[in-house]
């Protein structure tokens, strides 16, 4: 079920909301447990039977952990088990194919083909879960006695199919002890229509041109960067839009997630870039892989180790494919040539920032180019027609027609890439005089924000979700 249609605007949310305020505190988690379960088996009920089956272990997991603390052979042994199924589980229905394919075409070798589906949003509940087990062995949060409430912490719907990848740590308290007000009720509203805007509107939009373009035949310069810059735009949107929906439904209810996007493309190096990016996922991995592995608080060869280390997982995470683990391999280049230069301490003090911000912002784009396109060969021709050594230099008239339509949604995409709203609104918010009417004026603009959506979606507009199938 996806945020931005209408059966859970209209339908699945509005009920959800409703029974939630009328049900008596106590049975408020067991509730918001069983509608998560509904929301997920929606499209395919039969992997809800996964969901469970990663709840189980987990609870069974933390409880164990805290049983044996003292112990800690048992404690280390328990751990690995619960990481062990936990990984299992995602190999087997997020790798397999891969892994079977990969050794029919390279190896030769005579394997059966698997054709396993993917649960949706397994990449991101799997690392929920293994964040139970190890906050509570970390003592980062209390052992859930009630294993319905680290049900409720791994498969809570706002955040369980696309993120962000919510810290056990974060919300352990909310889960027996958050107190609902509406002031935060309206804030979480207003966050989520800001989400729905983004991902109607500029997400879905963009879609529909990168989509044109790099399916298509991008045989100019001009041609192969608006794509590429199109998509930089889309997954942009359609990723920090979800982030921003989960976030607003989170407030609805009483939870507080923290932010996974900080306008990532202003940043002037890859290393700020990914202080930015799904801030959820690149703390996920410095937290329970980069520093367990030591870091960088040991030799440069080690620091580099640990580095190559984290980004082919980051790469593999995201998908099953040759081109995420070459993405991988593309940032931990890159980032290892920033951390060798020094580069990050550098920016901060020069006077060539937006020299680093263009340079940045040109190596994210190439970047999002690899992550967008999984056959090789395509990925190769499209990169060398961007560069002008496969394609035509000159002006594009299908590029140029493409510009004239879609303008104005890329001046808005790109002021909304940048703090200037977020500083016009805090300007607003200052002035005293003025806050009545900003206020007033704010309603009304969400208000029409909301019909405008609406009319997108019933009128059947292109409507995918890319994290999905992570």
């Amino acid at each position: 079920m996806l945020f931005s249609s209408t059966i859970f605007l209209f339908l699945f949310l509005p009920c959800v909301l409703l029974f939630y305020y009328i049900l008596p505190r106590c049975v408020r988690n067991f509730f918001l447990f069983l509608v998560s379960l509904i929301f997920y088996a929606w499209g395919e009920p039969r992997v809800v039977f996964i969901l469970l089956g990663t709840v189980a272990v987990n609870y069974l997991g933390g409880y164990l952990v805290e049983r044996f603390r003292g112990q800690k052979r048992k404690v280390y042994s328990i751990i690995f088990v619960t990481v062990a199924v936990d990984l299992g589980i995602l190999f087997i229905f997020k790798y397999l194919n891969f892994v079977t394919a990969s050794l029919r075409e390279i190896a030769g070798m005579e394997i059966v083909k698997t054709q396993i589906a993917l649960p949706i949003g397994i990449s991101f509940f799997t690392f929920q879960a293994l964040s139970y087990v190890i906050d509570v062995y970390r003592k980062n949060g209390k052992m859930q006695k009630n294993p319905l409430n680290v049900g409720l912490y791994i498969t809570f719907f706002p955040q369980l199919i696309a993120g962000p990848i919510v810290r056990y740590e974060t919300v352990a308290d909310e889960i027996d002890h958050r107190r609902e007000n509406w002031g935060e009720f309206a804030k979480g509203t207003k966050r989520f229509l800001l989400g729905l805007s983004k991902k109607i509107l500029l997400a879905n939009t963009f879609a529909v041109l990168a989509d044109r373009i790099i399916d298509g035949s991008a045989s100019t310069v001009m041609l192969a960067w608006l794509g590429a810059i199109s998509y930089t735009m889309q997954i942009f949107f359609d990723f920090s839009a979800y982030s921003d929906m989960a976030i607003g439904l989170g407030l609805m209810f009483g939870f507080h997630f923290l932010e996974n996007f900080n306008y990532p493309y202003i940043a002037k190096t890859i290393t700020e870039f990914w202080r930015r990016w799904h801030i959820s996922l690149s703390t996920w991995f410095r937290d329970y892989v980069y520093i367990p592995l030591g870091g960088s608080r040991i030799s440069k060869s080690r620091t580099i180790w640990n580095l190559g280390t984290v980004w082919i997982l980051t790469g593999i995470w995201h998908g099953a494919n040759w081109n995420f683990v070459l993405w991988g391999v593309y940032y931990f280049l890159l980032l290892t040539i920033e951390k060798l230069l020094d580069i990050p301490r550098k920016t901060s003090r020069n006077k060539w920032k937006y020299v680093y911000q263009g340079t940045t912002l040109i190596l994210v784009i190439i970047g999002w180019v690899v992550f967008r396109i999984e056959d090789m060969h395509a990925l190769g021709q499209y990169l060398l027609t961007m560069f002008g050594i496969r394609g035509d230099l000159g002006m594009d008239e299908t590029a140029l027609m493409y510009l004239r339509e879609n303008w104005l949604f890329m001046i808005v995409g790109l002021l909304c890439c940048t703090p200037v709203m977020r500083k016009v609104k805090e300007k607003a918010e200052q002035k005293t005089d003025f806050y009545i009417f900003y206020t007033i004026g704010s309603c009304l603009a969400y208000s029409v924000l909301f019909l405008v959506c609406t009319t997108y979606l019933i009128k059947g507009s292109y409507n995918p979700f890319i994290y999905f199938n992570f």
